[in-house]
């Protein structure tokens, strides 16, 4: 099964590079690495151009001017130049460990989607840490330790627990997300009509449930690593409202998506 990765990313070009140098010593490479750019300046394409003179595999780098934060689009525009069977989507400030594509792979099932799981690094270890540390019993003890790493109860990986399934909108993030390429075209990608921060992943998600799928969780498997990084994020009415709507509603197909009506 081909898989794609896509990574959405702001103007953290230090942050992404450490990403990507993670992807690039996994167990199972991605068959291909996009870039979803959502209008970084020239330090971002630098590191784009570095990262794909290494790479073994092919790197995309797609870029969208900056208008606000407008993730829904960067990413519809990614999963369009991708080629992938399988879908995998992480965030240009997320880490993993080398068995985060294979863990995909293995949790992948159809008529579901994979919702990953998170830690965060605190500010005071962010800028050491690197792959190396996701991959190093020893080291992750340590700072678990000092006290830098939440979410401690995901760090131990142990693939025979068994899965969740659920419906349920709770811990939708899609700095951590799988899916077929056919069920996100099904059901037209994310909704471009969000143009500021918040609720375009748990509003597609809902579309996935209306659309048939069911969202399957495991607490010990595909595991990220957050980068802490100062944030002003609110969320607006505006959003709030759509996800509503979407809640209310029966129709998975969003016109405003990976193809537009009119």
């Amino acid at each position: 099964m081909k898989v794609s990765l896509i990574i959405t990313t702001y103007d953290s070009p230090g942050a992404l590079e450490k990403v990507v140098e993670g992807i690039l010593v996994q167990s199972r490479l991605p068959d291909e690495i996009i870039i979803a750019d959502d209008g970084s300046d020239e330090r971002t394409s630098s590191v784009v151009r570095r990262i794909s003179e290494a790479a073994s595999v092919p790197v995309f780098h797609v870029w969208q001017e900056h208008k606000g934060f407008r993730a829904a689009r960067i990413r519809n525009e990614a999963i369009k130049r991708s080629s992938g069977d399988y879908l995998i989507l992480l965030d240009g400030d997320c880490v993993v460990d080398r068995h985060f594509i294979s863990d995909h792979l293995r949790l992948a099932e159809e008529r579901c989607f994979v919702q990953g799981k998170r830690a965060h690094i605190s500010k005071d270890a962010v800028e050491d840490f690197s792959h190396g540390h996701a991959n190093s019993v020893r080291k992750m003890l340590g700072m678990v330790l000092r006290g830098h790493v939440s979410n401690i109860h995901h760090l131990i990986r142990f693939p025979s627990f068994p899965s969740i399934r659920n419906r349920k909108l709770k811990g939708i993030k899609s700095c951590n997300m799988g899916f077929f390429r056919r069920d996100v075209f099904a059901v037209n990608g994310f909704n471009e009509e969000f143009t500021s921060w918040g609720n375009e992943d748990s509003e597609l998600a809902c579309r996935f449930f209306q659309y048939g799928l069911t969202k399957k969780v495991h607490p010990f498997m595909a595991i990220c690593f957050h980068l802490w990084h100062p944030t002003n994020k609110s969320m607006t009415d505006e959003t709030r409202k759509l996800l509503e709507m979407s809640v209310a509603g029966k129709e998975y197909f969003c016109e405003h998506g990976l193809t537009k009506k009119g």
